[in-house]
């Protein structure tokens, strides 16, 4: 069957796309999503998403190879694998990013990619609760919403303990400056997770141009020449093709995108050869420039009440539980990240370089293959983490054969260069000042990880090494920029070399921004879909 648009992937920027493209009733438009639908209950709870953090129903599971920075350990990649995509799976944290991450955009000779642009684009994705203003829209799809009097008490101790640091109050980190300490927004609507499938997909699949096939894993992309007409997919245990009579959309995220270019024939051209893969374009740059956000905890045990306290006991699971399903009110409509901040880690810095998170509550992560992402502590305790915001380590993404069922290679090269492990230490000597001010040394009675015993810089480094993990946004493998020979799409979200060929998902992220990176992939979706739209007239 022939469609106008087919967008493979249904994830932030897919969906904004579905929604976009078939507004006008013109286009016809076929999404394909290799994952099941998001009507799940742990995906519409928000604190579900502790338990869809190891689902292989609704998650890819992805692992990396070892990595040489954090002293050979594997790091676990969650990507969503249902409508929605990580949007459907993650801490729903709303951050946009400074308006210098997008003004380097544009200076590395992306037009039109500066913040005065992006921000248009975001203004149109929002209903925020803060109101309209110059920073924010509200008759936009996607609740964004304000946490600040649901909270719990302990985040106030944590703001009050950045401001005695040093550091602002900040009401707004998606307004006129990102810097200080505040409560994050997250995308909620009425107690319940606002994904990219609840906002802008769910109601766009009522129109008759729409097709949405869950269960559709694309396995390849196919070519006439130079031009993408087709895409080859698994569904129901059958090999099926659709014809795109204008555009093929790759939206599938930083780690199934380049994937399936590289299973196409679009990337290194030696090693395609090697896998006996024949080359449509040779690009050496599809895979490459990964880019992630690395954490590092520091964990308390709490002489007042934490989350521990609610979520561990049976009784206090009954209570949350009672008030969430009567209400949708208490710990089970939020996210664990409640309060945060961003700050300068040196005095000469122009903006922040830091990102901060505070959770009330601690937890054993659990490995892959458990049902949850947490367990609770068998005692109050909190913690509170840092994460540089633009990170200067580079990895990589490869297919390790032809077959398209396997998973790639992933390779982050976490604390490849000696900024990154400078800066978070200079973070972990950070939380250990939050943990001395009056207002959370009076909370703390021992910091269990790392532990008074690690003091030293060369201490800190080797348990930043031993314990830094994936804050899971990756993004870069199809970096955009004018240079074809360095770059897999042009500032038209083009294909290098190819005709009627997109990708449009965080994988065309020159530089990582600075935050979460849920709300600039969405604004990614909606910019593209504007491109299209006006490259169709």
């Amino acid at each position: 069957m022939q469609y106008d648009f087919i967008v493979i992937g249904a994830g932030s920027a897919g969906c904004v796309l579905a929604d976009r493209l078939s507004e006008s009733g013109r286009h016809r438009v076929l999404v394909l999503e290799a994952g099941p639908s998001d009507r799940r209950l742990f995906v519409q709870m928000p604190i579900g998403y502790g338990r869809t953090f190891h689902d292989p129903r609704v998650n890819w599971r992805y692992r990396t190879e070892p990595i040489p920075g954090l002293g050979g350990r594997i790091d676990y990649v969650p990507r969503g694998k249902l409508l929605g995509g990580s949007s459907s799976i993650n801490a729903m944290v709303y951050v946009r990013g400074q308006a210098q991450d997008f003004d380097d955009w544009e200076a590395l000779g992306n037009r039109h990619w500066g913040w005065r642009d992006v921000l248009a684009h975001y203004r149109t994705l929002e209903d925020h609760a803060f109101g309209e203003s110059e920073h924010h829209g509200v008759r936009g799809p996607l609740r964004i919403a304000d946490i600040s009097k649901e909270a719990h008490p302990l985040c106030r101790a944590f703001i009050e303990a950045g401001e005695q640091a040093g550091l602002g109050f900040n009401p707004d980190f998606n307004g006129a400056s990102q810097e200080g300490v505040g409560f994050y927004q997250i995308t909620t609507r009425g107690g319940l997770r606002l994904s990219a499938a609840r906002a802008f997909l769910r109601p766009a699949m009522r129109r008759r141009n729409l097709r949405v096939e869950t269960l559709a894993q694309v396995t390849r992309i196919r070519f006439e020449g130079k031009r993408a007409v087709s895409v080859d997919y698994l569904r129901q245990g059958k090999m099926r093709t659709a014809r795109a009579g204008r555009e093929i959309i790759l939206s599938a995220g930083a780690i199934n995108s380049p994937q399936l270019l590289q299973l196409s024939g679009v990337g290194p051209a030696s090693y395609l050869n090697l896998l006996g893969i024949e080359v449509v374009c040779e690009n050496a740059s599809v895979g490459r420039n990964l880019q992630d956000h690395l954490c590092y905890d520091h964990v308390y045990r709490s002489s007042k009440p934490t989350l521990n306290d609610e979520l561990l006991p049976w009784r206090g699971k009954l209570t949350v539980a009672a008030h969430y399903f009567l209400r949708r009110r208490g710990p089970l409509s939020l996210s664990i990240n409640q309060a945060g901040g961003f700050l300068r880690t040196s005095p000469g810095l122009k903006r922040p370089d830091m990102q901060l998170y505070f959770s009330p509550l601690s937890y054993e992560k659990t490995p892959p293959g458990t049902r949850a992402l947490l367990r609770p502590d068998p005692f109050p305790g909190f913690i509170t983490s840092v994460s540089p915001c633009r990170p200067t380590s580079r990895g990589h993404v490869e297919i390790r054969s032809r077959n398209p069922l396997a998973s790639p290679a992933i390779q982050p090269n976490s604390l490849a260069t000696s900024e990154d492990l400078d800066q978070l230490l200079a973070g972990a000597r950070f939380l250990r000042k939050l943990a001395a001010t009056a207002s959370l040394s009076q909370v703390i009675t021992e910091e269990l990880r790392p532990g008074r015993a690690c003091e030293s810089d060369d201490e800190l480094r080797a348990d930043i090494k031993a314990r830094a993990y994936s804050v899971f946004h990756p993004c870069g493998t199809c970096r955009m920029g004018p240079a074809a020979e360095a770059c897999v799409v042009d500032d038209r979200l083009r294909v290098h070399g190819l005709a009627s060929l997109r990708v449009i998902d965080a994988s065309i992220f020159p530089t990582l921004p600075s935050g979460n990176i849920n709300a600039p992939s969405l604004m990614v979706g909606a910019k593209g879909a504007d491109i299209i739209l006006q490259d169709s007239c």
